[in-house]
């Protein structure tokens, strides 16, 4: 054991004193945070605000089609046809069709529209429809209006979670999804980042001949295990230094946040309502009322404990086989890719349903991709911000935890069979079918 911690004390000192790791650690947070920032900039900048032309309006059109501005705005001008609408600068002519209680539409534009413009119209000229028949069965259009108002205003959704006893929490979906959408997605990313570093660390010392150095005063398993945890030392470190820099960043907008500020979110809290407030600021009303929701909404003892045994258990997990490859590489980078195939499918597979088990987390799918090994990192750790035991119940959550772990064991094992015989292989190209033998072939 003592080799083994030698070799881990240099694969992370080695590491962490690297440039690269110090510029990597300091900046992602930086692009991470203008990513977002820049995205949400974009997403509303991208908008187009697209004029649509009514032809041959039935009469109830005009006062029932709701324009959006930003979005969608209906024209009703006169003399408007497919041949000139783009000469009024109108993008687009919505030809109507009425005839026996039947709305027969078709739109001409010169390029095509994006689907949700075509879903807002098809949906304002149903309920447009849908008022022209109350109307005539005797409803007036101020009652259709007050009933629309009343009902957007007086009704609303909340979802409470039973926890016996006669408690229960409110849950919140929208910050549930974000958080398990970003544990995946950072999982996702580390376990390809990082396996592939293990996989770059074994191939360079076998190219350089210093694994035969190194192999001459200790066992190749004994090599591999010290290079899999040294860099996922140096993972663990990367991740902490994030989130401690995240929440310094998240914090340090407090000081721009008036004192009053905070007063004002405390008292909306307990259901006071307050005209004003000096100093108050909206946007940084929103802020605060999204920090509290998001610090109150979700247990975050059971996420990060949970979020760090399933980053170091999926990095383990697929480091040993990221290493096993890169004891029989060579230098032909296209030999590196064809036996990286079968390792990177799971975890491609897990971050592409990944979405699919957000959206319904106790579904079968989501339930047996959690605790299978190959992607119970990823997929579990989108289903647990939902909540546990609600949503993920112990036995499933003690059912993957085990069986990445057995996993782990099974799969140091069979990289440490291929690693005994590849390290010290050189100028063959070795299949996978090959490796397999490896693992069956008495010592």
């Amino acid at each position: 054991m003592n080799k083994v911690g030698l070799i881990i004390k240099r694969e992370y000192i080695t590491r962490v004193r690297n440039k690269r790791f110090i510029l990597t650690t300091f900046l992602i947070p930086i692009v991470f945070i203008i990513f977002i920032a820049g995205s949400a900039y974009f997403a509303n900048s991208s908008r187009e605000e697209l004029k649509i032309a009514i032809v041959n309006d039935p009469g109830f059109l005009k006062p029932n089609l709701k324009s959006e501005p930003g979005n969608i705005v209906f024209s009703f001008q006169e003399n408007i046809d497919s041949n000139n609408y783009a000469k009024n600068n109108l993008d687009a002519a919505l030809y109507i069709n009425f005839n026996k209680n039947k709305i027969q539409s078709q739109l001409h534009s010169k390029k095509q529209l994006g689907l949700e413009a075509n879903n807002y119209i098809e949906q304002q000229l149903n309920k447009a429809f849908e008022n022209d028949l109350l109307l005539k069965r005797g409803i007036e259009k101020s009652t259709l209006d007050s009933i629309a108002n009343s009902s957007k205003e007086n009704v609303t959704m909340s979802n409470m979670i039973d926890e016996g006893d006669g408690k229960a929490k409110e849950a919140n979906t929208g910050i549930a999804y974000a958080i398990g959408f970003g544990s995946g997605l950072l999982i996702y990313m580390t376990m390809f980042i990082f396996g592939a570093m293990v996989m770059r660390g074994v191939a360079e010392e076998k190219t350089n001949r210093i694994a035969e150095v190194i192999v001459s005063s200790c066992k190749p398993f004994e090599l591999m295990l010290g290079k899999i945890i040294g860099i996922a030392g140096v993972g663990l470190t990367q991740l902490l230094l994030w989130i401690v820099l995240m929440f310094a960043i998240t914090s340090s907008l407090s000081a721009f946040i008036p004192t009053e500020t905070y007063q004002q979110v405390q008292s909306m809290q307990e259901g006071q309502q307050i005209v004003s407030a000096a100093g108050a600021n909206p946007m940084a009303i929103k802020m605060l009322q999204a920090k509290t929701e998001i610090l109150e909404s979700v247990n975050w003892l059971v996420v990060i404990s949970c979020f760090l045994f399933y980053f170091l258990g999926g990095y383990l997990f697929y480091a040993s086989l990221f290493a096993a490859i890169g004891s029989v590489i060579n230098e032909d980078p296209q030999e590196a890719q064809a036996l990286m195939l079968p390792i990177t499918m799971p975890i491609i597979f897990s971050f592409v349903i990944l979405n699919s088990v957000l959206s319904n987390p106790g579904s079968p799918v989501g339930v047996w991709t959690s605790i299978i090994p190959f992607t119970s990192p990823i997929i579990m750790m989108g289903r647990i911000p939902f909540g546990v035991p609600s949503t993920v119940p112990y036995w499933q959550l003690a059912a993957s935890m085990l069986s990445l772990i057995g996993g782990f064991i099974f799969t140091t094992w069979f990289a440490g069979k291929i690693y005994r015989t590849g390290i010290l292989m050189y100028g063959k190209k070795v299949t996978w079918k090959e490796m397999i033998k490896w693992t069956f072939r008495k010592n």
